[in-house]
């Protein structure tokens, strides 16, 4: 669950900042597209962490 949401999360980030810098559409979808990875990535560490210590 938390690797969705941080995937969304970033997704969203992403998007909102190629729009803040002037971007076209497909740099926002890059940026986005980026920024999920990203997310997803970090999310997917954090859940190992959490269910390594609980």
């Amino acid at each position: 669950m938390i690797v969705i949401v941080t995937f969304v999360i970033g997704a969203v980030a992403g998007f909102l900042l190629a729009r803040r810098r002037g971007g076209k559409l497909l740099d926002e979808l890059q940026y986005a597209s980026a920024y999920a990875i990203a997310g997803g990535i970090i999310g997917l560490f954090a859940a190992l962490v959490l269910h390594w210590m609980l």
